[in-house]
């Protein structure tokens, strides 16, 4: 059934690393837009490279915001040409994604995360991303976990 609001009813924020499961989690969401009015807001987030010791020589092109951007875009790309009609805002902002993710919660009707992303511990159930949004978000939270197949 579609939706008939004429405008955005709500805002769904949804977190983007890239990985199979933020992918999957974003679809999701779009889904959940179109029954429910909603906007989406997808967020992904970027750092520099931190390091303990010796210094890093970083090459002169080396620029992860616009990798964050251009990896978003990428995600992005194939969830708006099969859903051209849901409102859709990105955003990349510098940051550890946890922090920002409940930050961006604030007066959201929901966040959508994915289980686990690139983080360091693959085989745990849920990252330590998710555990943290789950934990201190301001709205409900889903968690989706990554399909049977591809763990």
């Amino acid at each position: 059934m579609a939706s008939t609001h004429s405008e955005p009813v709500g805002r769904i924020v949804v977190g983007i690393d890239g990985s199979a499961t933020s992918v999957a989690a974003l679809e999701w969401a779009v889904r959940q837009a179109e029954l429910t009015g909603s906007t989406i807001e997808a967020i992904t987030t970027w750092e520099w490279p931190t390091n303990y010791g010796w210094a890093f020589p970083f090459p002169p092109e080396y620029d992860p915001k616009a990798d964050a951007q251009r990896m978003l875009s990428d995600a992005l790309a194939p969830v708006l040409a099969a859903h051209p009609d849901v409102p859709v805002q990105s955003t990349v902002i510098e940051g550890h994604p946890a922090p920002v993710l409940v930050e961006a919660s604030r007066g959201a009707d929901l966040l959508v995360v994915g289980s686990r992303g690139h983080g360091e511990f693959v085989g745990m159930l849920i990252g330590s991303v998710s555990e943290h949004c789950v934990t201190n978000t301001h709205c409900p939270v889903l968690v989706l976990r990554q399909p049977e197949g591809d763990r």
